[in-house]
């Protein structure tokens, strides 16, 4: 994947098969250790914009990045010391993995199709009116990333004179312009804008969510505040605050200027709908939210004149078993088996516990090494002992466990940042702004794969708690950024040979992603309310159209509709007062209960009406160990946080039920 930018600095570009000078592996030795350069998915290029800049002594800062201009960068190169000496003198077998470079608009209709328009390529058996809803739903830079997208294949089709059924442009958003013309009851809907520089307070899809005749979104101030408070704005599509930012002829941009207590001190904006972090929704909304967030990133990079390319592995040799050099979901498939419903490897677990149990405290933490011998004689005790339940923890000592834990997150065969979103992520550093920067971030966080998110959370987790004791451990949050970095981003790219310049900006670059992954990963784990209202209208979308479906079907088969429609209506009210809310607690003593919306009643206080009347065995059940669910109307399911407004909520989605359960493992 390549993601290219001319902004100075170094962007990983192209990602290929190794050739003969540019060697990816060692032979394999009789430990079975794997040689971090063999387990690399091929090998990356760069591009980079070099200015003539005085020669740099080692270990001094980067000139390419700002953010990073007075900070020095010893740990860094100390961990990437420590790192090349642990594959001194290791022979491995080689592992090859061939990366294609995809032909002309090959990855166009990859994308495409990730993008959920299967049905353009003939390789879907939707209905082809299901593409149209799902475009009915994009904003509107969304939907010139797509149609864009759509004319790149077309173009390259043509050239190839090849008989596709990929239909006409033209016609793909001729249908969406017309289906926007006309509202669904067929009355005439508000006139499109003719300003497309300016969201105005609303997007042209993001305007409103109905339910019946009630808008559902609020209208969007024509210009999002100036930050006094650094709000991060959720509401608002990134691409249209990014069209909306250029536009502006104020200029805030941030210099990147500041790496630990100079950041902005971004927080969450408070939702009256309550805050949705990954792991909320049911996993066909999740589904919904990815696709949008593809073309989101995309639409974003569009917009800042940033190119986003994917590629992916079509051949990989890989382990099937044991614990290091194994792909996370060879491990998790292994631990699933031990362990039901494991969502981060045991091993993983296994060494962060093992660090937290030394305590937190001791000074040089995840910076100093442990020795090379010893490591090297664990890591072969843990492949024949590890899932045996033979292994000696008490054998290990803290500096080892740390060492251990970041070799473990090297030698995955593919990077935890994922193959494809590697470059993306390393890309990240050349946005002018923290806040595009940390867009771009959830984003890409939201399109990992779920095993790679959910360790790469785990990871961050405890990093945090490392940083937290840093007035005893000296490890800040610079300290911890610089020593992961290496080992997140650049164990894929060892053996080649970069210029000094090449290294300071790459080191300085990834040290700063680092650096924002852990300080912003609260934000970072937040899905944006308008990735959500996305998810909501394109159910509304679907709902009315099988509402449709199902009248038709009635009336073939000669029922009464007017008996259908009153049974429906009288489903719908459910004899519960105007104002009123049912509640549903299947698995507390107290199974049913009717609450009165309030302006101030919000989803804690409906959990504590619940917990307040258990007896027995119940009532041990504590806040934290149910939650309240919005499920059905516009959306699947959805674990709502305690600082959710009932009666808002009820607004936005007056055809929910509400159900208080467990969250899943």
């Amino acid at each position: 994947m390549s993601w290219l930018s001319s902004s100075q600095g170094v962007v990983l570009t192209a990602y290929h098969h190794s050739g003969k000078d540019q060697a990816v592996g060692e032979s394999q030795g009789k430990d079975g250790e794997q040689a971090t350069s063999s387990r690399r998915c091929g090998q990356y290029t760069m591009n980079q914009e070099i200015t003539k800049v005085k020669e740099k002594p080692p270990f001094d800062r980067s000139s390419s990045q700002d953010s990073v201009d007075e900070l020095p960068m010893e740990d860094y190169w100390t961990e990437v010391d420590n790192i090349k000496k642990s594959r001194e003198n290791r022979q491995e077998e080689q592992e090859v993995v061939v990366v294609k470079e995809p032909d002309e608009g090959e990855l166009e209709e990859e994308w495409l199709k990730e993008a959920g328009f299967s049905i353009l390529f003939g390789e879907s058996a939707e209905d082809p009116q299901e593409s149209m809803t799902f475009l009915s739903t994009l904003t509107r830079m969304q939907a010139a990333a797509v149609q864009k997208r759509v004319e790149m294949v077309y173009q390259t089709l043509r050239k190839k004179n090849k008989q596709h059924q990929i239909p006409d442009v033209r016609n793909i958003f001729a249908q969406r312009r017309e289906s926007k013309e006309k509202a669904p009851d067929g009355t005439e809907s508000q006139s499109v804008r003719t300003n497309e520089n300016k969201y105005q307070g609303k997007d042209d899809q993001a305007c409103s969510l109905v339910a019946g005749e009630k808008e559902l979104i609020p209208p969007v101030p024509e210009e999002a505040p100036a930050s006094e408070t650094d709000v991060i704005t959720l509401e608002v599509s990134f691409a249209e605050q990014a069209v909306n930012q250029k536009e502006s002829s104020k200029d805030r941009t941030q210099k990147n200027k500041g790496y630990d207590t100079l950041l902005p001190n971004f927080r969450l904006p408070k939702e009256k709908t309550g805050t949705t972090k990954i792991g909320d929704l049911a996993p066909q909304d999740m589904k919904k939210v990815c696709s949008f967030a593809l073309i989101e990133l995309t639409a974003f990079c569009d917009v800042v004149g940033v190119e986003l390319k994917k590629q992916k592995a079509v051949k990989f040799k890989t382990k099937d078993s044991g614990v290091f050099g194994v792909p996370l979901t060879v491990l998790l498939e292994q631990d699933q088996r031990k362990v039901p419903g494991t969502r981060i490897p045991l091993i993983f677990q296994k060494l962060i516990s093992r660090i937290e149990e030394g305590g937190l405290e001791t000074e040089g933490l995840l910076r100093i090494p442990g020795a090379a011998l010893r490591i090297k004689s664990l890591c072969q005790e843990l492949e024949a002992k590890f899932y045996e339940g033979t292994f000696n923890w008490e054998s290990v000592k803290q500096h080892d466990a740390a060492s251990l834990l970041k070799r473990f997150i090297r030698e995955l065969p593919q990077p935890l940042l994922s193959v494809e979103y590697l470059t993306a992520f390393q890309a990240v550093q050349n946005l002018p702004t923290k806040e595009q920067q940390l867009q771009a971030l959830n984003l890409l966080v939201i399109l990992l794969p779920d095993a790679n998110r959910d360790t790469l959370k785990a990871l961050l987790e405890f990093l945090q708690r490392v940083i937290d004791n840093k007035e005893k451990n000296k490890m800040t949050v610079m300290n911890v950024a610089m020593v992961m970095a290496p080992n997140l981003f650049m164990c894929h790219t060892f053996s080649l040979k970069f210029s000094e310049q090449q290294e300071f900006a790459m080191a300085a670059g990834t040290a700063n992603i680092m650096n924002l992954l852990i300080k912003y990963q609260e934000l970072l784990w937040t899905i944006p309310k308008f990735l959500v209202n996305q998810v909501r209208r394109l159910n509304t979308a679907y709902l009315k159209k099988d509402k449709k479906m199902r009248k038709k079907l009635l009336k073939k088969m000669a029922y009464d509709r007017e008996k259908y429609e009153k049974q429906e209506k009288s489903t719908n009210d459910a004899d519960v007062p105007q104002g009123v809310i049912r509640v549903q607690a299947p698995h507390l003593s107290k199974v049913s209960m009717a609450i009165q919306l309030t302006e101030k009643l919000k989803a804690s206080d409906v959990l504590a009406r619940f917990l307040s009347q258990e007896s027995g065995i119940a009532q041990t059940l504590k806040k934290g160990e149910v939650f309240l669910y919005e499920v059905g109307g516009n959306i699947g399911e959805r674990c709502l946080d305690d600082d959710t407004y009932m009666k808002d909520l009820y607004q936005l989605n007056p055809n929910a039920e509400w159900v208080i359960k467990s969250k899943p493992s």
